[in-house]
């Protein structure tokens, strides 16, 4: 008999509930500031780091291994016989190559590593999907066969509130030096599939219409579709509702699901004002 266990890492965004219904193993990231280190969604939240910026940009780094080898063991012990693994990109992060490094010592346990080339709410979304093939009793083979075609139906863009936190923190990618920021020009930014990293997708000036614009897109993509939306926010709850009630508007989209603040990781380098949509397109 196959027992399949779900394993993540904290910059996933997803609510407690599907946590707790399809015990998903998340291993934390750490938040590094000058005199103490948190470890993400443990003893610290984005709420907090967002209220903090203004005095200290923190630091991340990424799973540590003795930390995933622990989880591991346990998995052993409690004979899990399957890991499905959904984890940032490899783009953002070394969190990908850290998982294939430890999961090759425990050769008992059949590992099926995902390299979203995204992060937040796309790991978030995908590791709900895999919850419930595995709660309907499918197949490992058959649900790693999938992971990819559901990842091809996830549209995320997102927007910042300023490129100072991206810039700062070295993850802007490929959307340096594109931006007119005196000229109020916002980028909407989104990941390329071939890396994992930011690049921008498209461009209109001005806070409103960039908030438009994340409803815009979404709108074209779905066109004679389904599908799901998902809102993340870097402490700004009341514009992450107007995108909300706009997204609402659309008959095409089925449920909006305001998951809330962005995981503290991810705040870390989008900082505050950030709000992302992801489009998830229904079978």
């Amino acid at each position: 008999m196959e027992k399949i266990a779900l394993l993540t890492d904290s910059a996933c965004d997803i609510d407690n509930e599907t946590i707790r219904k399809y015990n998903i193993n998340i291993l934390p990231f750490k938040i590094i500031y000058k005199n103490r280190e948190y470890t993400d969604k443990v003893d610290i939240t984005p709420k907090e780091i967002y209220d903090n910026m203004k005095n200290e940009i923190p630091k991340s780094s990424q799973p540590a291994m003795e930390d995933i080898e622990s989880v591991y063991r346990k998995l052993d012990l409690e004979h899990y016989t399957h890991v499905i693994a959904i984890v940032i990109s490899s783009g953002l992060s070394g969190t990908y190559n850290a998982f294939k490094i430890i999961s090759a010592k425990f050769l008992g346990i059949k590992t099926y590593i995902f390299d979203t080339k995204s992060t937040s709410v796309c790991e978030g979304i995908i590791l709900k999907k895999c919850g419930a093939l595995i709660k309907a009793g499918e197949k490992f083979d058959k649900i790693v066969h999938s992971i990819p075609e559901m990842k091809r139906k996830l549209h995320f863009f997102f927007v910042f509130g300023s490129l100072e936190y991206a810039r700062k923190g070295g993850r802007i990618g490929k959307i340096s030096g594109t931006i007119g920021e005196l000229l109020d020009v916002k980028p909407i930014v989104s990941f390329d599939e071939e890396h994992g990293e930011c690049f921008t997708y498209s461009k209109v000036r001005g806070r409103n219409r960039s908030l438009n614009k994340l409803v815009e897109l979404g709108a074209e993509i779905i066109k004679g579709k389904k599908c799901d939306a998902y809102i993340v926010h870097g402490n700004v709850e009341e514009e992450a509702k107007k995108v909300n009630d706009m997204l609402l508007e659309n008959a095409n989209i089925e449920n909006v699901h305001l998951i809330g603040q962005i995981s503290a990781v991810v705040g870390v380098y989008s900082g505050p004002g950030t709000i992302g949509v992801c489009y998830s397109e229904n079978e």
